[in-house]
């Protein structure tokens, strides 16, 4: 386990880190330094992969009993939620979400560990029809070593929904979480080692892309579940492709939201502004086009700049504090000038676009007021590229068809969400949009049960939901011939069939 320093104070590097060095971990709502984490390289991944290696070869978890590892799965989310408060203060203070989104995220973690574990539990082999005196069946056996990488926003979540899945069909795993968000990813691995995973089923690594590039192209990684960027994700591919390995990618975004007329605009600005403002809009399925029909759209626009200029804030340990900092300077910088080049390209800036008057130390934090660009058109790059931040870009349409069509008209396609009072709508809609997640009348909702997953480039794949489930394991088919005679197809029987 890799050992964490919490109380440097030291500046943070201006370089590159580069393997076999050390990392100062940032606290992005002050800009101070909370941990430093050695930068490992090809060296440590190769080490855990072969710790993982063992463990699936000659350790215990591939061949426990089913039973046995679904009740250590259900201990160990018992183990979490036990652990829970120290958690939620960790990862708050690690990627600056406020304290109350991510207590409402956290507390769900233990649902992925019971959830497949159930799945675990009830899971069954399949006997398959056919001819002939045979008894064909399957076995679903697990892949071995997965690694998974996780981004800085949601580091803890997104870990459980793949390391749930993984463990439950008796895979060991080498973890790289995001190289700015480390943390909760650690606390998590001891969490689990105390309640009593195996030696060498989980491995982490820290370090950003040498890692997970060495993690993506060893020969020994079965599966490679990744979220991030669209082309971290595309390398990725092209990676496990050379060696048929398979790979999850969930990638990048640019979810439109549809309003229609027949919505209270007020109302719709209220689920709006959770859409786009929700985690400092930094997530892959964030509203960031927001398609407005033109009956409601000054009235949506207004309500929707008053909500954005009412979020507070601030220190995201206080429970009042509704909006945290960005991930880093650098992030903040890039969000900046893609909201600049939406002025320059001719949008109307409403609400936000600068960085708020915070006391210290929040002054040193990477925060950014949540913005508002209205009378934005489809060619703009605001409303073509992502942003991963706090900005809402607002798009008038004048018909259904018009709508969907400009959902539509985007390279992603991971989440996208409609408002209306219509049902039959809703459905209709609902059904032409080209995104992997729809939601109506709301946002961001996800259940363990539910496939996570996009098309085009938002990836390939699917987190949590069965399809996750079954994704971490082979099927081998075993065909038995249960006839009393034996076989001589060379003698003088009647000619048998060959398929």
């Amino acid at each position: 386990m890799t050992h964490v320093s919490l109380e440097s104070t030291s500046p943070a590097p201006t370089s590159a880190v580069q393997p076999g060095q050390f990392r100062d971990i940032l606290n992005p709502a002050t800009g101070e330094v909370i941990a430093t984490l050695p930068e490992h390289g090809e060296r440590e991944v190769d080490a855990a992969v072969s710790a993982a290696r063992r463990a699936f070869e000659v350790g215990p978890w591939p061949s426990m009993v089913r039973s046995d590892r679904a009740k250590l799965l259900l201990h160990i989310a018992d183990a979490i939620e036990n652990s829970s408060e120290t958690l939620y203060s960790l990862e708050t203070r690690n990627n600056g979400r406020p304290i109350t989104e991510t207590r409402a995220q956290l507390s769900r973690v233990p649902e992925w560990f019971r959830y497949n574990a159930g799945l675990l539990a009830a899971q069954r082999q399949a006997v398959l029809p056919g001819d002939g005196p045979y008894l064909s069946y399957q076995q679903r056996l697990p892949l071995g070593v997965c690694g998974i990488i996780t981004p800085f926003n949601h580091p803890m979540l997104i870990l459980a929904r793949s390391l749930s899945a993984a463990l439950a069909n008796g895979n060991t795993v080498v973890v790289k979480p995001s190289e700015l968000t480390p943390l909760t990813t650690l606390a998590l691995a001891d969490i689990l080692a105390e309640a009593g995973l195996p030696d060498g089923v989980l491995n982490v690594v820290t370090g950003a892309r040498a890692a997970g590039e060495r993690l993506t192209h060893h020969p020994d990684i079965a599966k490679i579940t990744l979220t991030g960027g669209t082309e971290a994700g595309r390398s990725a591919a092209v990676a496990t492709a050379s060696r048929f390995a398979r790979i999850t990618a969930e990638l990048g975004g640019k979810t439109p939201v549809l309003l229609f007329d027949d919505v209270d605009p007020a109302i719709a600005a209220e689920g709006a502004a959770f859409a786009a403002f929700v985690a400092a809009g930094q997530s892959c399925v964030a509203g960031s086009r927001f398609l407005v029909q033109r009956g409601i759209y000054d009235e949506f626009v207004d309500a929707l700049a008053a909500r954005a200029q009412a979020i507070r804030l601030g220190d995201p340990a206080l429970p009042a504090t509704q909006m945290g900092p960005l991930i880093s300077a650098r992030q903040r910088d890039k969000v900046v000038a893609l909201i600049e080049s939406g002025l320059d390209e001719g949008a109307t800036l409403k609400a936000g676009g600068r960085t708020p008057s915070l006391p210290s130390p929040f002054d040193h934090g990477f925060f950014l007021s949540p913005t508002v660009l209205s009378d934005a058109t489809m060619t703009m790059t605001v409303a073509r590229e992502e942003i991963f931040g706090p900005v809402a870009v607002v798009i008038p349409f004048d018909d259904e068809r018009h709508a969907v069509h400009m959902a539509n008209d985007n390279p992603y396609g991971l989440g996208a969400g409609l408002w209306t009072t219509d049902v039959s709508r809703a459905h209709r809609v609902a059904a032409q949009i080209n995104a992997g997640m729809v939601w109506v009348n709301d946002h961001h909702r996800l259940e363990p049960s539910l496939p996570w997953g996009g098309i085009k480039e938002s990836g390939s794949g699917k987190d949590a939901g069965t399809e996750s489930f079954e994704d971490f394991s082979w099927v081998k088919t075993i065909v038995v011939r249960t006839a009393a005679d034996h076989v001589d197809w060379y003698g003088d029987q009647p000619q048998r069939r060959l398929n």
